[in-house]
């Protein structure tokens, strides 16, 4: 048995990707539209050129999603995808990429658990939480 994350996007599904593809180092794995469905009497109309499903692996995680139509489409609310990083560097970087025309719920920090941790959703809908943690010893 294996757990996939499915995440749906109100239009830009393709664009996210190709965003995570590039700045995060992951892989497309695929990419169907809605109009490449064998029936096309099963598309709905304006839904040609969305994302039907797709797959991107991110280190050793596979994401999968596609694209709803607007009107069903809410940002992602209550649930995280959880980057850990190797260095408060890396957090930097990607805090600033992903926070971009997104919306910061706690900006990047120190806390006593990691040298650099945020929580943000950026532009495409998705909400991330940054984490380089800190060794943590033995607890008594």
């Amino acid at each position: 048995m294996r757990l996939n994350t499915y995440l749906n996007y109100g239009g830009n599904c393709a664009e996210a990707f190709k965003f995570y593809e590039e700045h995060l180092g992951g892989k497309i794995g695929m990419m169907m539209k809605h109009g490449d469905m064998p029936d096309p009497s099963k598309v709905i109309p304006g839904m040609e050129n969305a994302v039907l499903h797709a797959t991107i692996t991110i280190g050793e995680t596979l994401i999968m999603a596609s694209d709803v139509p607007p009107d069903r489409w809410k940002p992602m609310r209550s649930a995280y995808l959880a980057l850990n990083l190797a260095s408060d560097a890396d957090a930097e970087r990607l805090f600033s990429l992903l926070a971009d025309g997104g919306e910061v719920f706690m900006p990047l920090q120190e806390t006593f658990f990691a040298s650099r941790f945020a929580q943000l959703r950026d532009k495409f809908g998705t909400s991330w939480m940054l984490i380089h943690e800190k060794p943590m010893g033995a607890r008594p």
